[in-house]
């Protein structure tokens, strides 16, 4: 029974501790549950890098290491990264939640979870645990898989790898509608080769009002972004000099590199219209160069946009629109996507080195087994 860590000062360095969740009495009200399974990208490594700013560490709380009893500066050092996956019921004290109920959600890379379900419906339930009430319900929701007419365990490693990921792109593809592209004809999308940005692509591809798209990334991932044929033109980050600076222009940032940002600003100068900047692929280089142009920039948080859509449309209006949106995205993504599987968090502790530093081909899909 074991919890991985991550080190907040250095995103690297992970850790497994001994859980004991598990063995907690349940209070009224509150269930237990086993993380089954859950999939790891570099989105999770986003949450480390804004993790202080937007609040991603407090879901969480890590458990103490043996020798840390009575240290509370552990818990500022060490923190939980949050991963979207499956798990299920296994006590409750709830009286709407029976044990054997499995939900899909934000998990942590841990072997259990005690939650409060509250707003229980025929789909889905809320996380009402004290610690989490200020953080965004969005990431409080956990869905009934079982009650899903259209529910396929087959198709659960998609669903973790790609429905956070590409929920983000259809809520950027709403924001830019409504904002009428910001008067671009054309979209910049770094770190084109990531889930996110490939989810973003696929709806702007399939959206005949919106402007042509430029996928830019490293040279060793261009020729698979090349082929995925969705992007108009694909570019080598050094190549970003052939980007026609001449023409309104709208950046989507999914790399966090400062110096590319930098110098991407200044070689489209005025029609640079704005930057949405939106992941941290490349978190390791985040300091803002010279010519970033920060009046025109703005940093996305998902959340707030998707609660719009159901404050516009209701719940049932985004729910339609996005089934949509991510059945016509999942499935170009499955044409491409290798599902990988890992066993156990030790697994996972191997591997993470390699996906916080960009190292994991983006044509696999890491789902870890618990």
């Amino acid at each position: 029974m074991m919890e991985l860590q991550i080190s907040r000062k250095n995103y690297n360095k992970v850790r497994l501790v001994q859980s004991h969740t598990h063995e907690k009495p349940l209070k009224d009200g509150e269930v237990l549950v086993k993380v089954d399974s859950f999939a790891l990208t570099a989105n999770n490594i986003t949450y480390a890098v804004v993790g202080d700013k937007l609040g991603y560490w407090q879901f969480f709380p890590p458990q103490l290491g043996p020798d840390e009893v009575g240290h509370n500066e552990a818990n500022e050092h060490w923190g939980i990264l949050p991963v979207w996956g499956f798990a299920d019921v296994v006590k409750s004290n709830n009286p709407e939640v029976p044990e054997g109920e499995r939900l899909f959600g934000y998990f942590p890379p841990s072997s259990h979870l005690i939650m409060h379900p509250s707003g229980v419906s025929e789909s889905s339930w809320i996380d009402a645990s004290e610690h989490r009430a200020a953080l965004p319900v969005g990431y409080n929701i956990y869905r009934k898989v079982m009650s899903e007419p259209n529910y396929q365990k087959s198709g659960e490693a998609y669903r973790m790898l790609l429905y956070p990921l590409h929920v983000t792109a259809f809520a950027l593809h709403h924001y830019f509608t409504s904002h009428d592209w910001f008067g671009a004809q054309q979209v910049v999308i770094t770190s084109a080769s990531s889930k996110t940005s490939t989810g973003l692509a696929y709806g702007i591809n399939n959206d005949p009002k919106a402007p042509k798209q430029i996928g830019l990334t490293s040279l060793k991932n261009k020729e698979m972004v090349d082929n995925l044929a969705v992007y108009d033109k694909t570019l080598a980050y050094d190549e970003l000099d052939s980007i026609d600076a001449s023409i309104p222009s709208l950046i989507v940032d999914m790399s966090g590199n400062g110096t590319l940002l930098s110098e991407l600003h200044k070689h489209l100068g005025d029609n640079m219209k704005f930057c949405s900047n939106v992941g941290a692929t490349h978190w390791e280089d985040m300091n803002p160069g010279p010519h970033f142009i920060a009046l025109r920039s703005e940093m996305f948080f998902a959340p707030s946009t998707l609660q719009k859509i159901i404050k516009e449309s209701g719940m049932d209006g985004f729910e339609k629109q996005s089934a949509a949106y991510l059945k016509h995205s999942i499935a170009q993504s499955t044409k491409w996507l290798k599902v990988t599987d890992l066993q156990g968090l030790k697994a996972m502790s191997d591997v993470f080195d390699d996906v916080c530093n960009g190292k994991v081909s983006p044509e696999l899909g890491l789902i870890i087994h618990l």
